[in-house]
């Protein structure tokens, strides 16, 4: 484990911190795209000089998680998105790199239309700082997803790094779901969707970072199928945080504002980068209050 980790503001900017105080564990929600805002949150904890001692993570939270729980920093994870998303071109051949490489391939589980292959396209996409295992990681990682058949939350935290982050994200009709330790396993954003009750008995200060948003765009045309397809799960996942939230509470919640933007909207990194940018100082009050509740006891 990590030495533990004050925090302290000043003008509601925080100091760096420094040995000898509370110690931090942290929880990134899937939400697809929306997700991209976790990058604020890491690079904050990197100004602060906080090193969760744990971090779970579902979808596109375990993905950000796993490159904060592998080393990298949140500038170097914005740097990589950057290059990666910012065009098109490189976009497209990573995809194109990510195809099936013969029929038999192709056709492997019969033909399923709209299911693609999400652990060859991560293949594609992840920076290669991310290892192949989570005992290769520098901090303690859990991920989440769902056990279709089971119907209960599978937490990934030991063996195969790259099929457990596939799993978290396998959003049914877009994504294939992964088979893994006998498993077949979907987006664990449908069972947890911000695991905040995974780390709560990790560290004295649970973070947890809600990027599910909620359906608001209304048009003269009203919802397409995708969108009150989409929207629905938005709506479910947000009853499950509801009542998880009921039964434990983690001491930060933070939920950038990020309805505006849907879940496949990668492209528009910059875009949602530009809208979530307050959570930055939102979080650093957010640790000083509960630096200073802590304290208080």
């Amino acid at each position: 484990m990590n030495a533990p980790v004050p925090t302290l503001i000043e003008n509601e900017t925080a100091r760096p911190a420094a040995p000898g105080g509370p110690t931090f564990a942290l929880a990134l929600g899937g939400g697809g795209a929306r997700g991209l805002a976790h990058i604020h949150i890491i690079e904050t904890l990197d100004e602060l000089g906080i090193r969760p001692t744990m971090i779970a993570g579902s979808s596109i939270g375990a993905i950000m998680g796993a490159g904060m729980a592998a080393g990298m920093k949140g500038t170097e994870i914005r740097e990589y998105g950057r290059a990666v998303l910012g065009r098109r071109a490189e976009v497209a051949s990573r995809l194109w790199r990510s195809r099936p490489h013969s029929l038999a391939e192709m056709l492997e589980g019969g033909i399923r239309l709209g299911q693609f292959n999400l652990e060859r396209i991560l293949r594609s996409f992840l920076p290669a700082e991310i290892p192949e295992t989570f005992e290769q990681l520098q901090i303690p990682l859990k991920v989440t997803g769902t056990d279709f058949f089971a119907h209960d939350l599978a937490v990934l935290d030991t063996g195969d790094l790259r099929s457990a982050l596939a799993a978290s994200a396998a959003l049914p009709a877009v994504f294939r779901p992964v088979r893994r330790e006998g498993r077949l396993l979907i987006d664990g954003g449908f069972y947890d969707p911000v695991p905040f009750d995974l780390v709560q008995d990790a560290a004295d200060i649970v973070i947890a970072v809600d990027v599910v948003g909620y359906p608001t765009k209304e048009t003269p045309k009203g919802p397409d199928s995708i969108d009150l397809l989409f929207g629905t799960s938005q709506i479910m996942m947000q009853s499950i945080i509801a009542l998880n939230l009921t039964r434990c509470q983690p001491q930060i919640l933070i939920r950038p504002p990020v309805s505006e933007f849907r879940v496949l909207d990668f492209m528009k990194m910059e875009l949602v980068m530009a809208a979530t940018e307050s959570i930055r100082d939102e979080l650093k009050r957010s640790i000083d209050a509960a630096v200073e509740a802590r304290e208080g006891k």
